[in-house]
């Protein structure tokens, strides 16, 4: 059974930046579709961004285009969310999720992680 656990959250001020990172153990990224939610108090959780393991290939939401990026280090099994220019609307738990599919419906992901919380405030 594969664990993903995220990291890298925190408190920050707005304009300011996170790397968050999401290490899966018991199992491989390779061949599966790794995506990022998030989800902020009394709110759906709702589709980031993802990333296809098999081509590089990323797919944003239209609200973090341009801030937000991807990238992945193989050896380590890890994918990692950069997270520029944060705004105050950023504030939520944000969730790795691994699926078969290339897909921004957060059903069609198999396996989840506990979430890291990411504050934007000053």
């Amino acid at each position: 059974q594969v664990q993903l656990v995220e990291s890298g959250g925190g408190l920050v001020q707005p304009g300011g930046s996170l790397r968050l990172s999401c290490a899966a153990s018991g199992g491989i990224f390779g061949g599966y579709v790794v995506g990022w939610f998030r989800q902020a108090p009394g709110k759906e959780r709702e589709f980031v961004a993802r990333l296809d393991w098999s081509n590089g290939r990323t797919t944003y939401a239209d609200f973090v285009k341009g801030r937000f990026s991807l990238s992945r280090n193989n050896a380590k099994n890890t994918v990692y969310l950069q997270m520029n220019t944060l705004k105050p609307e950023d504030t939520a738990i944000y969730y790795c999720a691994r699926g078969s599919t290339g897909s921004s419906i957060e059903l069609l992901y198999d396996d989840w992680g506990q979430g890291t919380q990411v504050t934007v405030s000053s």
